[in-house]
């Protein structure tokens, strides 16, 4: 009889530690028809596309665990993004919530550049009618120093920190270790036979990235900086508003110093402008920007989309692109994008 109550009690303290934990299993599929000038017509799409495990396990006393795994694929071949990503290029992170913030380690989107996306008309979606890749961080990668095509907008072998929101106000810091990434060689101040950073060098100082986010009824506003492995810098402005329910207007201000690595001409600065304007089951998307390099050509581009939900899960969307440099590059796409 006492060893069937044990076996009962300790199923049902099993049961209720089980209960506290979750996995979910999540997604996004986007694929469109995209066209740029003197190219042909192809499959491509507007948002990266994912497939993302996360779990959150209750510890009690207000405290959580956590992790998130992201990798990301190309629909139309249903290949792994880039043979240069990690399998995981989305993100790999475990850590703990609690009244202190969020505390993760390993892969992610550093604080600025997660931050500046809601500032951003296409909310820093990778499309070429969005503004995020080039303009919105002044053409400005976080990470160097991996293989060539990898992601530039994340930190690898970091700890990421995000205070709990105070009055409107939240922090968020990114600290990033020294280790090698595998990464070509380049040239910076050095020479072809002798480039300042070799092939699978070391970072020189600890790449960082900082943001503050402030909320407060309709309007919000940033202002962030970070140092890349390279020590490569940026800082970063901006500001939203809701002036109705409908209509949100954005812009942002960013400048890059590449002083380290760069003999000459090591300033670049940008600014973007945008608006998003809900019709129904429909939104507007609009923006214009301007990104202007020391000693290169200024870069202008306009940019105006469409998106249409067909349900909370589904949307279509049209974008139309014109961005001009030396030349302009005309862009168009349609598709549909689903989150599960």
């Amino acid at each position: 009889m006492k060893q069937t109550l044990l076996a009962i009690a300790l199923l049902g303290a099993f049961g209720a530690a089980t209960a506290q934990s979750s996995v979910t299993v999540y997604g996004t599929l986007d694929a469109g028809l995209i066209k740029k000038t003197d190219t042909t017509l192809a499959i491509g799409k507007r948002d990266n596309n994912k497939l993302g495990f996360k779990g959150v396990e209750d510890l009690g006393n207000g405290l959580k665990a956590l992790f998130q795994l992201e990798i990301r694929y190309e629909p139309d071949t249903g290949t792994v993004e880039s043979n240069s990503r990690p399998l995981f290029q989305g993100q790999s992170r475990v850590g703990l919530q609690g009244g202190f913030g969020m505390v993760r380690l390993g892969r992610g989107t550093t604080a600025l550049m997660d931050s500046i996306d809601a500032f951003e008309p296409w909310n820093g979606v990778p499309s070429v009618a969005g503004f995020k890749t080039d303009l919105t961080v002044a053409g400005y990668s976080s990470d160097p120093l991996s293989p060539a095509g990898n992601s530039g907008n994340r930190f690898s072998n970091a700890l990421f920190y995000t205070t709990p929101e105070m009055a409107g106000f939240q922090l968020n810091a990114t600290v990033g270790t020294k280790e090698a990434n595998g990464g070509p060689a380049l040239t910076g101040r050095g020479t072809a036979l002798a480039p300042q950073y070799s092939a699978g060098a070391e970072a020189s100082a600890n790449p960082f990235s900082l943001s503050a986010t402030y909320k407060n009824g309709p309007f919000a506003a940033l202002g962030a900086y970070e140092r890349n492995a390279i020590e490569t810098k940026i800082w970063a402005a901006g500001g939203s508003i809701m002036v109705m329910p409908e209509l949100k207007l954005m812009a942002t201000y960013s400048r890059q110093d590449r002083d380290h690595s760069a003999a000459l001409n090591p300033q670049t600065k940008a600014w973007v402008a945008g608006a998003n304007y809900t019709m129904g089951s429909g939104k507007l998307l609009a923006g214009y920007g301007q990104k202007s390099p020391d000693g290169a050509v200024k870069v202008k581009e306009a940019s105006l989309g469409y998106e249409y939900n067909l349900s909370k899960r589904t949307y279509v969307y049209a974008d139309v692109s014109d961005k001009k440099a030396a030349t302009s590059v005309k862009f168009y796409s349609v598709g549909v994008h689903h989150n599960f």
